[in-house]
């Protein structure tokens, strides 16, 4: 079943060229009727699904969804609203954006889907490049297995241009993701994906494939 419907995309195409807050109020019970209350469902049955394969799921959808409104305070952009709904499935959800999880991206430009480990504490990346470096042929096999290149292609992340010695060492001898301060992989489809009748499923396969990456950087964090 489809939770989103057409009217989910037209509402952020109108808001590109509307993005004010008299426009907005005017079309809130568009938002809470086509956009609102149909993303909160459907992160519902996500969570729900996502529980068959990661059991530190107890979150509700209100604590992974982000709010729409932008954080304009040191921003030169000052339109009010975001042109996306955005959701983080982790054990808790968008209060602790360190933890590894599945993140969510639905707008009138595409769909992303993904995970791994964005915002890293100095700690937890220590913790994250001493697994990688002792377990780096097995965390290569998994993001290099078929279906999860196919679906997510390569890993992105900014990088360190400098590592302590024997981590660059290792780094410049077979072992480039030492140099991630951030690990994450990302897949994109078409916008229209989100309301097709199988898109549920089509999450549901993205979700498990990316589990085996969110399991080893949460053991490793």
């Amino acid at each position: 079943m489809a939770h989103l419907s057409s009217d989910f995309l037209d509402f952020f195409r109108e808001l590109a060229n509307n993005n004010h807050k008299e426009w907005f109020d005017a079309n809130r019970k568009r938002y809470e009727n086509n956009v609102k209350k149909p993303f909160e469902n459907f992160i519902a049955e996500v969570i729900e699904r996502g529980r068959k394969y990661d059991d530190a799921l107890g979150l509700e959808p209100k604590d992974a969804i982000f709010r729409i409104n932008r954080d304009i305070r040191f921003s030169k952009d000052k339109t009010p609203y975001k042109m996306n709904r955005t959701a983080i499935i982790s054990p808790y959800g968008r209060k602790d954006r360190t933890s590894p999880g599945f993140y969510i991206y639905l707008g009138p430009d595409k769909v992303m889907m993904g995970g791994g480990a964005y915002d890293i504490p100095n700690a937890e990346l220590a913790n994250l490049r001493n697994a990688l470096l002792h377990n780096y042929e097995h965390f290569n096999r998994i993001i290099t297995e078929p279906s999860f290149s196919k679906r997510f292609g390569e890993p992105q992340g900014a990088e360190h241009k400098r590592l302590p010695k024997e981590l660059g060492i290792a780094a410049d001898n077979g072992k480039p993701l030492l140099y991630k301060k951030q690990l994450y992989f990302m897949g994109e489809l078409p916008a229209e994906s989100c309301i097709q009748d199988d898109f549920m499923d089509v999450v549901e396969q993205y979700f498990e494939t990316m589990m085996p990456v969110t399991s080893f950087l949460r053991e490793a964090m």
